[in-house]
Parts: structure tokens; C-alpha cells; sequence
């Protein structure tokens, strides 16, 4: 091989070599990793934020339980209206009820902002004030997931997540079912395209 073959190889693989990871700094989807076995993650998407610490707060979107509001608060009339089921958002407060709600307005002043178009609800009163006044415009989740600074980076470098772009839509999107492995194929065949 010529050095000018060897220079022109080396300046072709050189983005390839460079090429950073996701931008964990920004919203984004996560998406597990087929071989990723684990009952809570194993087949989950979540939709993911940074934190002022330098770690990540996310929410599983596609994990629907059997209980409804009304299940849990029986004399809450309000939450009886609710037909959509509570879904399981992570590990962490898996014992209290927190709302992805898509219009600032419905939210509150209080609630924390994930991306344009798409709000957390955290507070109790809070919560139960989108469920009286606006759950049509809302997701509710019993739950949620952290990560520690450095961590998600960590698990990104291990493979466990394919990294989507965050869409407040999807996040929202009222049946999940299909959602996971329609995901799994448009990673991988964006993973095959490079």
C-alpha cells in the first residue's frame, strides 16, 4: 500500500473513529438493547432528561400495570374517571404517582419542564389537580428512574441502551403495545446504515 492509499484510508476511517456518543446533555429516548435481561428495563423505552447534578431522571413509557387511578384512590371520584392505566415508571417513588402532561398549562407552575411540549407532574396536589382538571392531556406513572452522575454514560458504554431522538408524541403516545420492538428496528437498522 502507497502512503498516499494509507493517508486517504486514514482520512476516510477518521470520522468513524471520532464519532462521539449520544449527547446525554440533551432529552432523548432510550431504547434497551434486546439482550438486555432484566425484568423492570429488559424490552423498555424511556424517555430521559439531564439534571442540574449532572445525573439523568427518566420515566418508562411502555410499561401499562393492571391498576387504574381509581384503584388506588377508590374514594378520589376524579380518579375513577381516569380509564387509561397506570404505568409502571421505574424503581425509584414506584409508591407515588407522578403525570407526563403535555400542555404547560394543564401542568402547573411547578412543573419541571422535560422538553418542549412535554412536562412532569411531581407534586401531589399537583397531580391530583391534572386529574380532576385535564388527564385526557396527560400519561400517569407510578415511579421513576435516576441515574447518578456518570452512570447512564456508563451503561451507554456497556451497550445496554440504543439512543433515540426524544419526540414528546411518542412519549405520550396512548398504546405502547409493538412500540419496543418497532424501536429495536429502526435502531438497528440506523446502527447497520453507518
Amino acid at each position: 500500500m502507497t502512503l498516499r492509499k494509507l493517508v486517504l484510508l486514514c482520512a476516510l476511517l477518521a470520522p468513524l473513529a471520532l464519532r462521539a456518543g449520544p449527547d446525554t446533555g440533551e432529552p432523548l429516548l432510550l431504547v434497551a438493547q434486546p439482550q438486555l435481561q432484566s425484568d423492570i428495563f429488559g424490552s423498555a423505552i424511556i424517555f430521559v432528561r439531564p439534571t442540574d447534578g449532572g445525573g439523568h431522571v427518566g420515566i418508562i413509557i411502555n410499561r401499562p400495570t393492571t391498576a387504574k387511578l381509581g384503584d388506588l384512590f377508590p374514594d378520589d371520584e376524579a380518579s375513577k374517571k381516569v380509564a387509561d392505566p397506570l404505568y409502571l415508571g421505574g424503581p425509584e417513588s414506584y409508591n407515588r404517582v407522578f403525570a407526563l402532561v403535555d400542555r404547560k398549562d394543564a401542568a402547573g407552575k411547578d412543573a419541571l419542564p422535560l422538553m418542549p411540549g412535554l412536562f412532569l407532574v411531581a407534586e401531589g396536589n399537583a397531580v391530583d389537580r391534572v386529574i380532576a382538571a385535564d388527564p385526557e392531556h396527560a400519561r400517569f406513572f407510578l415511579g421513576l428512574v435516576t441515574w447518578g452522575p456518570g452512570q447512564l454514560d456508563e451503561e451507554l458504554d456497556r451497550g445496554f441502551w440504543y439512543v433515540d431522538k426524544a419526540d414528546a408524541k411518542l412519549v405520550l403516545e396512548k398504546k405502547t403495545d409493538g412500540l419496543w420492538e418497532e424501536l429495536v428496528r429502526r435502531s438497528e437498522a440506523k446502527a447497520h446504515s453507518i
